[in-house]
């Protein structure tokens, strides 16, 4: 899709001379080591107009290598830097097709080798469409082609194919040329040379001998007509941009954010310094793109300069209600989203929505852009059924006004996810950002960074249901994208630092969870203001470490920071600071301060009863919090009316997410065991034992935790065989992760010493 959208920008760009010395000396300096590609290159920029482009294309490797390479792989900075030298081979290429006139059918060779993973998927899409983005040589000659095919078959990481290639030239309009006469070479290859972007009907494919294939293709105009509709669509957007203007445009769809602001500078370069209207209509134009490419790599404050500047051009020259103006207010406002300034942001999306409200049907496509705004607000201000209210408004647009596969839905999708993934319904969150990830990886380049986030999304759903592994994975692969495609202080990859963080956290693997968390917050301190919520957030992630280490004074110290920096930038129902009531409250707990944990648990409990769904699961752990401390102090009988609440809770709203209940099933053995009540301790506990041993690996931490329980409770009823069994369990778990000298290891070697003494 993109490849398409770009051979006509590229065909529609007028270059001059200074295109072809830029290629020239892109060229020396590639080749700066070699004397001989050197001196070619320098005839080739002395001699070019004496020759046709074919012929340069054949005869000298260096142009045909680097602009294939560049083409395949979708080299942005080579392609546009060999735009010349593309327009003039492919014009070329269609003027020999025009002349050639060519009505009969004809049957065409190439061969060449390919990666087993890459063969299977040809094999695998039989029926199907097939691209080739570069300009393709192909022949009259079988023999030829064969040959090539017989021979990149020796290599044993390669498969040699064979492709048999039928054109109807009544049918496609794709333009191809025979060499005859054109090529520096005598064509002994009879060689067939097709401009770049050809697709083809993959037709029979049959295996000739071992490790070599034929594939048979037939040249086509057909497309995927859902990437066709996206390709048009994509299209318009960009049509009232000419030129530089449009591949810029369409470098920041990709997320090649730094190569759209390079083109940005070149066109501000060349353009009129009149003061005419009609050029500051112009200047309006890419001082709002050059504002999107700046949001896009994170730089907000030249992000909001830009918009600004739009605006004032826009109110200068339009009426106050005018619509251009909707898309100006829109990114101002989400400019003071990202940057923590809502009620501004909120002031400039309802200014937006009254202009559309008086110009523009209640489904019209830019009311959804507004709804989806209007959202992420109230998502950041924590309102999450006004926010998932506001979502479903634009995806109910866009449903009726886009392809099936556009980008933007499967951003809606990902904001749906996200919310439910805040109310706790993680199971409904992954099963959006699945269907968001589904389009992106048909639609965008595999290095975009709305790619990464999804990633991000998905990893923070398998997190909470307990996957740390999967959650890993895809954590990993959302860091790979960020650090190719952002600024290392961009906010995202301090987000992402955080996630894996927390992952090595869950694991107690705390020195390198650390390093991760102050790598995020290094990032945020040197992006945000010294009160933004989102540094505290990252301080309430290290006080939650240094709490799992047993150093309470500096988790309380962090945890501290980070309510200051809440109660001065957040609403005072915030759920964030129902959070770090709770954590400041578990302290308090650790340290048998239980008034204070007491007083910090009831905090949490007001802010989240207020702000979040009856059956929310963080409503839920206060309960249980609450019931740990009347449990700390003997106060079974209220702990245990507690322990239910959150029992029940996690039964009705998050039947999906068994590791909660089986947590709540362990809590309330606990608490029968406190009371001397082994009986009934075991029977929860085997509860939770069930569950776990089909969702946690065998080796995990909390299995350990439940195993020693367990033994404890055996113990209480003198049944020293079965509390042995279980203890060793616990040693065999807990020397696994942490080694014979860890304090947990120690303590569970004691019980099963302690177990076999008295057996």
């Amino acid at each position: 899709m993109y490849s398409q959208i770009l051979k006509e920008i590229i065909l529609d760009i007028k270059h001059n001379k200074v295109a072809k010395k830029e290629f020239v000396d892109f060229c020396c300096t590639h080749y700066a080591d070699n004397d001989t590609q050197s001196n070619k290159i320098r005839d080739f920029e002395r001699l070019y107009e004496h020759h046709s482009p074919i012929w340069w294309y054949t005869k000298e490797p260096f142009i045909y290598a680097i602009l294939n390479k560049a083409l395949r792989t979708q080299e942005i900075d080579v392609i546009i830097k060999m735009g010349f030298f593309i327009q003039d081979l492919h014009r070329q290429i269609e003027q020999l097709h025009k002349e050639a006139n060519q009505t009969s059918k004809m049957i065409i060779y190439r061969g060449q080798g390919m990666s087993n993973d890459d063969f299977e998927k040809i094999k695998k899409s039989e029926g199907g469409l097939l691209s080739f983005n570069n300009f393709l040589s192909t022949s009259i000659d079988q023999d030829v082609s064969y040959s090539f095919a017989e021979s990149a078959g020796d290599n044993p990481q390669l498969i040699g194919i064979l492709f048999q290639i039928e054109i109807d030239p009544l049918i496609s309009t794709v333009s191809f040329a025979s060499l005859d006469n054109t090529s520096q070479y005598s064509d002994s290859e009879k060689e067939i040379l097709f401009s770049m972007h050809t697709v083809f009907r993959i037709g029979k494919i049959k295996k000739i001998k071992d490790r070599l294939w034929q594939v048979n293709l037939t040249l086509t105009n057909d497309n995927d007509q859902q990437l066709k509709q996206l390709t048009d669509h994509i299209r318009k957007e960009h049509q009232q941009k000419n030129g530089w203007h449009r591949m810029a445009v369409l470098m920041t769809t990709m997320g090649k954010f730094n190569k759209a602001l390079e083109i940005f500078n070149l066109i501000r370069e060349k353009s009129s310094t009149a003061n005419s209207n009609e050029q500051f209509v112009i200047d309006s134009a890419i001082y709002h793109d050059i504002a999107v490419a700046y949001r896009g790599i994170g730089d907000n404050p030249n992000a909001l300069a830009y918009f600004q500047k739009t605006l004032e051009i826009q109110r200068k020259f339009l009426p106050h209600n005018h619509p251009e103006l909707i898309t100006t207010y829109n990114n101002i406002g989400s400019i003071n989203d990202i940057m923590g300034n809502y009620s501004i942001a909120l002031s400039y999306y309802q200014m937006a929505l009254e202009i559309q409200k008086t110009f523009f049907p209640t489904d019209d496509p830019s009311l959804a852009i507004t709804y989806g705004n209007i959202g992420a607000v109230h998502n950041s201000m924590g309102n999450y059924p006004a926010a998932l209210s506001y979502y479903k408004q634009t995806l109910k647009i866009e449903h009726k006004s886009l392809p099936a596969n556009h980008p933007n839905l499967a951003a809606t999708y990902e904001q749906i996810g996200s919310i439910y993934g805040y109310m706790g319904d993680y199971s409904t969150a992954l099963s959006y950002h699945k269907k968001g990830l589904e389009i992106q990886q048909k639609t965008l380049p595999p290095d975009h960074p709305n790619l990464a986030t999804t990633y991000k999304n998905m990893g923070e759903g398998y997190r909470m249901l307990g996957d740390s592994s999967t959650a890993l994975s895809y954590y990993e692969k959302t860091l790979d994208i960020e650090l190719k495609s952002l600024q290392p202080s961009h906010p995202s990859i301090a987000n992402t630092y955080s996630c894996i963080a927390a992952i090595y956290h869950m694991l107690q693997n705390y020195p390198i969870a650390l390093s991760y968390y102050e790598k995020a917050l290094g990032i945020k301190q040197r992006s945000f203001p010294s009160d933004h919520p989102s540094i505290a957030k990252t301080y309430s992630e290290i006080g939650s470490l240094h709490e799992s280490i047993e150093d309470y004074s500096t988790a309380l110290s962090y945890y501290e920071k980070a309510l200051k920096i809440e109660q001065k930038s957040l609403p005072f129902n915030h759920p964030s600071l129902a959070y770090n009531y709770n954590k400041i409250g578990s302290v308090y707990d650790s340290m048998n301060n239980y008034p204070s944990a007491l007083s910090y648990y009831r905090k949490a409990l007001d802010i989240q009863q207020k702000s979040l769904p009856p059956n929310h699961a963080d409503l839920a752990n206060t309960y249980n919090n609450i019931a740990l401390i009347y449990q700390s102090t003997d106060n079974y009988s209220t702990a245990l009316s507690y322990y239910q609440k959150t029992l029940e809770m996690k039964e009705t709203s998050h039947p999906y997410n068994q590791s909660l209940i089986a947590t709540a099933y362990n809590n309330i053995g606990e608490m029968h065991r406190s009371k001397g009540d082994y009986l009934t301790a075991l029977s929860y506990y085997e509860k939770t034992l069930s569950i776990w041993q089909k969702f946690l690996p065998p080796n995990h931490t909390s299995l350990a935790i439940l195993n020693a329980n367990m033994a404890m409770a055996f113990k209480g009823l003198c049944q020293y065989k079965e509390a042995i069994k279980h203890a060793e369990q616990a040693v065999n778990i807990t020397r696994c992760n942490y080694g014979l000298r860890h304090s947990r290891t120690m303590a569970y070697q004691k019980l099963l010493d302690d177990l076999q003494r008295n057996e």
